[in-house]
């Protein structure tokens, strides 16, 4: 028979985490405080454990992983690697395509990768409770699951328009004993201040952190829990792209092209960067980040200093931007509509080294829809951006003969996200690509720096 699953071993599951900064052209840009100046490791210990900032700062290519939580990624981890013979064949390409199963978690999606790390981190700091936001919800049932297993009371301000699509993933959160709000909520000065503007406001990821850092902020028993975007949280997710790297090395072959969703970078940052290694090695691969038209952050934002949050209780990060009061539309892809993007991502993008394109809704879905009558697994939406992209290539190869090599992350499974596929049938999705005028008028309020 011809393999399927590519498999490590529970003692192949790698010991370090690999830090791209140490192989960057050039150092990042450091975050800046209200001043402009930069921000010191003390002003972020108001909200962070000393672990994680030390991870945040740090340029050593290799940060080891403590023996507690590598005993608790063997739950999950290593996660399979398929061949898509399957969907090789429905396409009639002559490509070959794999996927890495990042839905295999018990919260469903790749976020544990980091979500155990954090709570660790915290509570060998002595914290007692965390704070954090969620889009589609894959990143607060990987925080509340994580906050169980380290004793850690978790409270999570989810994205409103979310909240009412994905009630079976607020279920989820509270199954491990997490409080689930609906952001923005009357309960902080952001959420206040939002409702103030707009009380119908549908919320947004940017939104749901301002009033988790708030929240944090505000009590010394409480630190806030990331689940994208900074440097440590795309740390903790390069043990996907260590993983895939032994199996492609055990199949004999070697991916042309890397695809994964991209909404605030861990995904993508965390498949891709420890190709990036071999890249500058002189090793020939596309490394693609995908997201979507409606929230095109890479492919038409601005690369420029901005707050992570929507009010500004954040540092000043250089990134690609939307404007940091960017409010997206309410695309079945919660994962992937925040304003801006993983600093690291940013400038990886910016000096050329890695690729972005944007991809339309309904399309995302066809290809998911594709992908499971293939391959059997219903893949989350966030997940479907990359298929497409990945399918799109698939079929050039188709036109042109190339027998590429073809590999994208399967960040997560979609049984929560059952009513957008509903929808989808129904023929009552809409591509939305955000219009020029509105993303200039977000960029005109970015804050001023120098």
């Amino acid at each position: 028979m011809n393999q399927t699953k590519i498999l490590l071993e529970e003692n192949e599951i790698p010991t370090h985490w690999y830090n791209v900064m140490a192989d960057m052209p050039s150092p990042p840009a450091p975050p800046l405080g209200p001043d402009g100046k930069p921000v010191s490791p003390e002003m972020l210990g108001a909200i962070f454990p000393p672990g994680i900032l030390e991870q945040e700062m740090s340029a050593e290519r290799w940060i080891p992983i403590p023996d507690e939580i590598r005993q608790i990624l063997c739950l999950w981890r290593p996660s399979p690697l398929y061949r898509a013979h399957r969907l090789e064949a429905a396409l009639g390409t002559p490509a070959r395509i794999y996927y890495k199963n990042e839905g295999v978690s018990p919260a469903g999606s790749h976020k544990p990768n980091s979500a155990v790390a954090q709570a660790y981190y915290n509570r060998e700091a002595g914290i007692r409770r965390l704070t954090t936001e969620t889009g589609a919800g894959q990143w607060g049932s990987s925080i509340a699951l994580a906050g169980q297993m380290f004793g850690l009371e978790v409270r999570v301000y989810m994205v409103r328009v979310s909240y009412e699509q994905k009630p079976f993933r607020r279920s989820m959160m509270e199954t491990w004993g997490a409080e689930v709000l609906a952001s923005p909520t009357d309960t902080t000065r952001s959420g206040r201040q939002i409702l103030a503007q707009d009380p119908d406001s549908p919320g947004s990821l940017g939104i749901a952190i301002s009033e988790a850092v708030e929240e944090a902020a505000s009590r010394p028993d409480t630190n806030y829990a990331l689940g994208s975007v900074l440097n440590h949280v795309v740390l903790h997710q390069t043990i996907i792209g260590q993983e895939v790297k032994k199996q492609f090395e055990k199949a004999g072959d070697y991916p042309d092209a890397v695809f994964a969703p991209c909404g605030g970078g861990s995904n993508f940052g965390g498949v891709a960067f420890p190709f990036l290694a071999d890249k500058a090695a002189g090793r020939e691969v596309r490394l693609v980040a995908v997201e979507p038209t409606s929230c095109p952050t890479l492919t038409r934002g601005h690369y420029a200093y901005d707050f992570g949050d929507s009010v500004g209780l954040t540092p000043l990060m250089l990134m690609y931007t939307l404007g940091h009061d960017f409010v997206p539309p309410g695309i079945h892809a919660g994962g992937l509509r925040y304003h801006g993007d993983s600093p690291l991502v940013s400038q990886l993008h910016k000096e050329g080294l890695i690729e972005a394109v944007a991809v339309p809704q309904i399309a995302t879905f066809d290809a998911g829809v594709q992908f499971a009558r293939a391959e059997g697994i219903i893949p989350a939406p966030e997940s479907c951006h990359a298929i497409r992209a990945c399918i799109d290539e698939a079929l050039q190869c188709k036109e042109t003969g190339e027998t590429k090599t073809l590999f994208f992350n399967l960040s997560g499974h979609g049984h929560f996200d059952m009513a957008s596929f509903d929808k989808y049938f129904r023929g009552e999705l809409e591509d939305y690509e955000y219009p020029e005028e509105a993303i200039n008028a977000a960029l005109d309020r970015l804050p001023k720096v120098g």
